[in-house]
């Protein structure tokens, strides 16, 4: 590496690839580099009065559910809109006897029926900025669990790297965390600053070098303990392992990525999940709504009236309209482009600006809970395979069995890939890729279920792609109420396919809904 012109910036890089992710986290929030995701604001909605208010909420996803349980609890009169059978939306959570409803693929989850068993193909991780959602399950009382997003006995694997075989996360940071402070190190000493260093920064930023790399005191990298010990380390003196090779890391690809995925402020432990199965938040907003929660219910058509809106609906086969005051609207935007309605041509334009994301995952029933035994809690492998990514379950530690997220694609060419095939092969293949990571990986195998969300029924795509040019010509024309219909969702959001932008856009709705609302009342008593 070139030291002779390391201007500051490029230091704090060097930081980030060094340090770990509890640190550049809280790093980045006290520099200010992290976009917080704002306080939480107060619903004081105002109530509805003596007259009422008719509420139309198209989709039982979290955003649809929030928008419900807060208008009804303002006293507005309610009624829920689902087109699918069961509530959540993406909000999903697989367990024995649920249905997979996927296109031409309708089949049943047949993991045993046990309530560690599950499997989450949607959102599956609460990061602790994520200050709406985490609001939600203190209030409703949702219990949550940390979820180990990263663990250093995991693996990293790559075909054509370190002879194919798994390395230790462990292994693979330590020793480039060294070598790289090492280089950071030598360029300190030297002084080697568009800005030159004082006399006291450069003695701290020495120490921090070799704090962070555990280096010699000479300022070189030979090992550490934090790599594991090739023997010994209770009874006996422990044996460093050999480091690896620096020019095999470099050329490796792991890193390209991996660094990334632990210092992502949206993966920076401790992230959470929810007890028993993520869905129990969108069962936790249902279970304290009383209106009508309609399954099974699909929008034929909106129309914008001078006093509402009028939604037709076909309902386990039946045609029937619904007329609302107001209406949030969480249905897809995709899905919009073809549902006739009288809204104007740039609202109608918003709708066919944006195309569906799509991602695929992966669940198994293993017999055992193999990787345990081989030191493995919680955590992920990332393998340059098609499945990308091997998690370890965080709960049920010591039971026989657990499910393993065994392939997770990003994007809608990598989940065509696994959509192209049987859900019988996708599980053959999951299979076989675990073979080169763990010995006898498909041998566990007891059952196993796939979610391609592109090919889920009123889903076909996992949140949206917005680019940066229709971002700015359409989001804040979706984003602001046509007449009294409202889109809402995480797809209306900077957040999109985390929950955390879907509680974001109902709150904004709800707050932009009651100023209208005050605003009537007020011209009201003033007529």
């Amino acid at each position: 590496m070139d030291t002779s012109n390391l201007s500051r910036r490029r230091f704090l890089e060097l930081v980030g690839a060094a340090g770990g992710s509890t640190a550049i986290y809280q790093t980045s929030r006290a520099m200010g580099l992290l976009q917080d995701t704002g306080p939480v604001a107060k619903l004081d909605l105002q109530g509805v009065g003596a007259a009422g208010k008719k509420i139309a909420v198209l989709g039982a996803g979290i955003a649809g559910l929030t928008v419900a349980y807060e208008l009804e609890r303002a006293g507005y009169e309610v009624t829920v809109l689902e087109a699918s059978h069961r509530i959540g939306g993406r909000n999903m959570t697989l367990r024995h006897g649920d249905l997979i409803d996927e296109m031409g693929h309708n089949r049943v989850c047949n993991f045993d029926d046990d309530p560690d068993l599950y499997f989450n193909p949607g959102p599956a991780r609460i990061p602790g900025h994520h200050k709406r959602i985490l609001h939600y399950c203190k209030k409703l009382g949702i219990e949550l669990q940390v979820k180990a997003n990263f663990a250093r006995h995991a693996y990293t694997h790559e075909s054509g790297h370190f002879g194919g075989n798994p390395v230790r996360k462990s292994e693979y940071f330590a020793d480039a965390q060294g070598f790289m402070s090492e280089l950071l190190y030598k360029a300190v000493d030297k002084n080697r600053f568009d800005e030159p260093l004082s006399v006291e920064d450069r003695e701290r930023m020495l120490l921090f070098a070799k704090r962070i790399g555990d280096l010699q005191p000479d300022g070189t990298y030979h090992g550490t303990a934090r790599a594991g010990y090739e023997s010994g380390g209770f009874i006996k003196p422990g044996t460093h392992k050999k480091t690896m090779d620096f020019s095999a890391l470099l050329q490796s690809r792991h890193w390209e990525s991996a660094f990334d995925n632990i210092h992502n402020p949206e993966w920076a432990e401790p992230l959470m999940e929810a007890v028993g199965g993520m869905d129990n938040i969108s069962k936790g907003l249902a279970k304290r709504i009383r209106s009508p929660i309609l399954t099974n219910a699909q929008v034929q058509s909106l129309q914008n009236t001078e006093t509402g809106v009028d939604v037709v609906y076909n309902h386990n086969g039946e045609r029937k309209k619904l007329s609302a005051d107001w209406c949030f609207n969480s249905i897809p935007v995709h899905f919009m482009v073809g549902i006739p309605n009288n809204f104007p041509k740039d609202y109608n334009e918003g709708f066919a600006a944006v195309r569906p994301d799509n991602f695929f995952k992966i669940g198994l029933q293993m017999k055992e809970r193999f990787w345990e035994r081989e030191g493995i809690y919680g955590g992920i492998t990332h393998t340059d395979q098609k499945i990308n990514q091997i998690w370890y379950p965080s709960h049920g530690i010591h039971r026989q069995k657990g499910v393993v997220l065994s392939a997770y694609a990003f994007g809608r060419e990598q989940s065509a890939f696994f959509e192209r095939m049987s859900p019988e092969d996708r599980i053959k293949y999951a299979g076989a890729c675990g073979d080169n990571i763990h010995a006898g990986y498909s041998s566990y195998i007891e059952a196993g279920v796939s979610v391609p969300w592109g090919r889920m029924n009123h889903m076909m795509g996992c949140g949206i792609v917005w680019t940066p040019e229709k971002m700015e010509k359409y989001y804040k024309r979706m984003r602001a109420p046509e007449g009294r219909h409202y889109m809402i969702g995480d797809q209306i959001s900077y957040h999109p396919t985390w929950q955390e932008g879907a509680f974001a856009s109902a709150e904004y709705a709800l707050l932009d809904f009651d100023k209208h609302i005050r605003a009537e009342s007020a011209v009201s008593r003033k007529g």
